[in-house]
């Protein structure tokens, strides 16, 4: 009998919003859905889940304050890309013209950046390179391997280089805007 009266006064709880239950006129409420959210944030209405004290969310920068993410776009911007997603942490670029060994092939490669952190250190890249070698005589003859070679230590290594060369910068103009300000109430004042 308890946890029924329990899950009664539960029900009613939550039902009312905390509040008691005020009818509303349909001519009340706004049409727009971000004005009708903003008229029940401001009555109090509605259950926020996933902010409060519980812990919140992780923090996310966005792509253009990221200097991992700038000097991977900078770095590849010889090649189209088919996916640059941020929010995902991948780059995936076009296939594009490779030299090739034999006249008779088309040689083409495809560079995949995976983005494991937003930190700029070693392992924060994971690069894949792909090798499409397609025969000039036939249409769909055409075989995709990937590569391991010092192409993607080399992209690695020019993406880490440039991230901290960005974020030095960055670091360099913060702190001068920084300098160039003065603390007030320090012009004029002398010690005793």
């Amino acid at each position: 009998m308890k946890k029924l009266t329990l899950l009664l006064i539960t029900t009613a709880f939550i039902l009312t919003n905390c509040g008691w239950y005020k009818r509303s006129d349909v001519k009340d409420n706004p049409v727009n859905v971000k004005e009708r959210v903003q008229k029940n944030i401001e009555e109090g209405r509605g259950i926020r889940f996933g902010k409060g004290s519980f812990g919140g969310s992780g923090t996310f920068d966005f792509a253009s304050s990221n200097e991992l993410w700038r000097a991977s776009i900078e770095i590849l911007d010889f090649v189209p890309f088919t996916n640059a997603s941020y929010s995902g942490g991948i780059i995936i670029t076009d296939w594009f013209s490779g030299p090739s060994k034999d006249e008779n092939e088309k040689r083409m490669l495809k560079i995949t950046v995976r983005f494991l952190t937003n930190e700029i250190r070693a392992d924060a890249l994971k690069i894949n390179i792909h090798e499409k070698i397609c025969k000039l005589n036939t249409v769909n003859d055409c075989n995709v391997n990937k590569i391991s070679s010092n192409l993607e230590n080399e992209i690695k290594l020019a993406i880490l280089k440039k991230a901290a060369l960005l974020e030095r910068n960055k670091f360099n103009k913060n702190s001068k805007e920084y300098r160039k300000k003065k603390p007030q109430g320090s012009r004029g004042l002398s010690s005793p």
